[in-house]
């Protein structure tokens, strides 16, 4: 990929119509609404977005950014024609790429942001030359594939000065803000305790690796989809979501409901690099007494527990329970034996000196428990709500983009969701490491995993440092920062 230069990396479309054109002799400025009538955006305050991964997910986040009515859709990059028709016909004047080297290398002078959200191991090979080239970046969840790459990323928009975002759009919507609101108002105590969990995965795990070599279809260049990951022929149902059960290209159930669900943990008590994990990992039998062993697989369901540091918003430590693949915590004696626990699939519950309360996914609908007490605490605003909640998470990125960095909150930025990651990321490796056969033995089983934060490794079973940061494909390695 070819470098800009400096000049190019700093400057975007808006900021020559901004300085250059407004600079020169003779310039009248005319009302916008004289231009275009009431409603229009003017061509300086409209954000140029380039998709990467314009299919599923993508597709429907280009559409969230086009209907802030402040972003144009200008570029579509996708390695699979089939998953970026849905894009190409709703944005049919944007060009379209393959590779998103060619489409950055050619097309950078034109693109203000770049929106991310292709499978978890390419997430950060996508964003980082992005924002090298100065471009505010979304990036869908999580945030990236390694701890590594967590900590790059996060570097890399303090170092770039550019708006960043993780998709998570619960952490613009009223529950967490809410919840904080309790929080603040001591109506629960000092939280000591929260338990979270999903029913996912909702694709398969545990499960051996499909060994029979199938023809790649012609509208996939399946050489770009693997990307970072090790070469291996294609095969089907892989593409384009079951990948989120292997551990080459995704990071399981934790990895990608953890960003919603734990959020709320985060951003309520200001909790940042976990300490310590351990784990325990469903397993698949398959004969009498014969454990099956997949390691590329990630497991049924696991089971983690975190330990974070004291904050300025706790008293001590604070334990993290995570559960998936369908595992909940025990219900609350305070929740009546018919009403739902959290949203009857995801939930949060936190634990307090004082008292209890919970919330679904995305902390939606929250409550304290028992539920009763919800409408009894009417607290007035102290957080300032989002608009348009969860579904405004979008239109806030687009105008924070406009305003320029540091000029505009953003819910979700990577100085947030890159530690959150990092914590998700670091539990996966007593995950894995709970499920690593060495020498017919399981060392890593019943261990709890010691953090150093600093040198980004495990301490006490360095067997798993070796996913801190995985070794990238030939021609896939990650730029340095």
């Amino acid at each position: 990929m070819k470098k800009s230069s400096k000049s190019t990396v700093g400057a975007t479309r808006r900021d020559f119509i901004k300085t250059g054109a407004a600079a020169a002799a003779g310039f009248m400025v005319v009302p916008r609404h004289v231009l275009g009538g009431a409603g229009f955006v003017a061509p300086s305050d409209k954000l140029v977005i380039a998709g990467i991964g314009v299919g599923g997910k993508g597709e429907s986040d280009l559409k969230s950014f086009h209907d802030s009515g402040k972003a144009e859709i200008a570029y579509l990059c996708d390695v699979d024609d089939r998953r970026a028709a849905g894009s190409v016909k709703r944005f049919p004047k944007a060009k379209y790429y393959r590779d998103f080297r060619e489409m950055l290398d050619k097309e950078h002078k034109h693109i203000d942001a770049v929106s991310v959200s292709g499978p978890d191991h390419n997430h950060a090979v996508h964003a980082l030359p992005a924002m090298q080239l100065g471009k505010h970046v979304y990036v869908q969840k999580p945030l990236t594939h390694d701890v590594y790459e967590a900590r790059v990323l996060t570097e890399a928009a303090k170092k770039y000065k550019v708006v960043t975002q993780m998709g998570n759009q619960g952490a613009s919507g009223d529950g967490v803000r809410i919840m904080r609101e309790w929080f603040d108002a001591g109506l629960i105590g000092d939280v000591h305790t929260i338990y979270t969990w999903t029913d996912r995965p909702v694709w398969p795990q545990g499960i051996p690796w499909p060994g029979q070599k199938a023809e790649v279809p012609k509208e996939l260049d399946w050489d770009l989809w693997l990307g970072t990951a090790p070469y291996k022929d294609y095969v089907e149902k892989l593409v384009p979501f079951n990948w989120r059960g292997w551990w080459d290209y995704g990071t399981g159930a934790l990895g990608d409901m953890g960003c919603h669900i734990m959020e709320a943990p985060f951003s309520i008590l200001g909790l940042q690099y976990v300490k310590d994990v351990q784990a325990s990992v469903g397993t698949v039998y398959v004969d009498e007494f014969k454990r099956g062993y997949f390691p590329e697989s990630c497991p049924p369901s696991s089971y983690a527990v975190m330990t974070f540091p004291k904050t300025n918003k706790t008293s001590g430590d604070v334990t993290i329970h995570w559960m998936d693949g369908g595992i909940q915590p025990q219900r609350p004696d305070e929740l009546g034996a018919n009403e739902v626990f959290g949203d009857g699939g995801n939930g949060i519950l936190f634990i307090g000196t004082k008292g209890k309360m919970m919330a679904g996914c995305y902390a939606e609908n929250p409550r304290l428990l028992p539920t009763s007490l919800t409408e009894q605490h009417k607290l007035p605003v102290k957080y300032e709500r989002v608009p348009g909640g969860a579904s405004g998470h979008y239109a806030q990125w687009v105008e924070a983009c406009i305003a320029g960095y540091g000029n505009k909150e953003v819910s979700a930025p990577f100085e947030i969701s890159g530690p959150l990651t990092e914590a998700l990321l670091m539990s996966n490796l007593a995950i894995r490491g709970s499920d690593l056969r060495i020498d017919n033995k399981y060392p890593g089983r019943n261990l709890k995993l010691i953090w150093d934060n600093d040198n980004m490794k495990v301490s006490n079973f360095d067997e798993v440092n070796q996913f801190v940061k995985r070794e990238y494909r030939k021609g896939w390695e990650l730029p340095k920062v």
